[in-house]
C-alpha cells in the first residue's frame, strides 16, 4: 500500500486491489472531522444533550476516524464507547505511519500505539472515560449486544465495493443502532436514500466535505 498526501496536507492510503484511497483526496483530515466527527457525533451530541455517546464504524480502515473522535472527546469531556468493524485491519507498521500523531493530543497517540494490537482480539480501556474495540470480521458476520447512538459508514465507495452497501449490509448494520441514532456517510446517493428510508430512517441532506457538494445524515425513527 502506498501513502498520499491530500489536498489538506494529511496522508491517506492508495488500497490497489480496492482500486480507491481510504479517504477523500480533496482531504483526509477535513473529511474525517466534517462528515463524521462534525456530522455525526457532535450533532448527536448537540442533539441529545449528553456527554456520553457509542458510536459503530463501519470501513475503521486508517483509524482516521476514531483517533480523531477520540481527541474531541478528550477535549469535550465526554465519555465515548467506539466499535469499530474491520474485516481486513492494517498491520501496525502500516498504521503508525499514517502521520496522524499531527492531528491529535499526545496521550490519544500514545494509546493508539500502545492498544491497537490489543484491541483487535478484545475491547480496551484506551484512555478515562473512552473504551475501544476493533471487531475483525467481514460486516455482515458483525454481531452485537449492544446498541449505538452513531454509525459511521466509512466503506469504499459503491462504485469498488458494491456488496458494502446493499439493503442486506445496510439493514444487518442499522439493526445495532438504537432508535433516535444517527447514520451519516460522506456518499448521498438516489440508491441509499431509498434503502434507508425504507429501513425506516429520516433522511437529511448535509454538506458535504470538501470535493462533494452534499452527505447523507439519517436519524432511526
Amino acid at each position: 500500500m502506498d501513502f498520499v498526501v491530500t489536498a489538506d496536507g494529511s496522508s491517506t492510503l492508495y488500497h490497489a486491489e480496492v482500486g480507491e484511497h481510504y479517504h477523500s483526496k480533496h482531504g483526509a483530515l477535513q473529511e474525517s472531522k466534517h462528515v463524521f466527527v462534525h456530522s455525526g457525533l457532535a450533532h448527536y451530541i448537540e442533539k441529545e444533550n449528553t456527554d456520553s455517546i457509542s458510536i459503530l464504524e463501519v470501513g475503521f480502515g486508517t483509524g482516521l476516524n476514531f483517533l480523531q473522535s477520540a481527541d474531541y472527546s478528550i477535549n469535550e469531556r465526554l465519555k465515548l464507547h467506539y466499535c469499530g468493524i474491520e474485516a481486513y485491519p492494517l498491520t501496525a507498521d502500516i498504521i503508525f505511519g499514517t502521520g496522524y500523531d499531527n492531528y491529535v493530543v499526545p496521550t490519544v497517540w500514545t494509546a493508539f500505539k500502545d492498544k491497537y494490537v490489543d484491541a483487535l482480539t478484545k475491547s480496551v480501556h484506551f484512555t478515562d472515560g473512552i473504551d475501544w474495540h476493533v471487531a475483525h470480521c467481514k460486516v455482515l458476520e458483525f454481531k452485537s449486544d449492544q446498541l449505538f447512538d452513531v454509525i459511521y459508514f466509512d466503506a469504499f465507495a459503491a462504485i469498488h465495493q458494491p456488496e458494502m452497501w446493499t439493503d442486506e449490509t445496510l439493514a444487518h448494520v442499522c439493526q445495532y443502532l438504537r432508535v433516535g441514532g444517527v447514520f451519516v456517510t460522506y456518499a448521498i446517493t438516489g440508491n441509499l436514500k431509498r434503502s434507508m428510508k425504507a429501513l425506516g430512517f429520516k433522511i437529511e441532506k448535509a454538506p458535504g466535505a470538501p470535493g462533494k457538494r452534499e452527505m447523507l445524515r439519517a436519524v432511526k425513527l
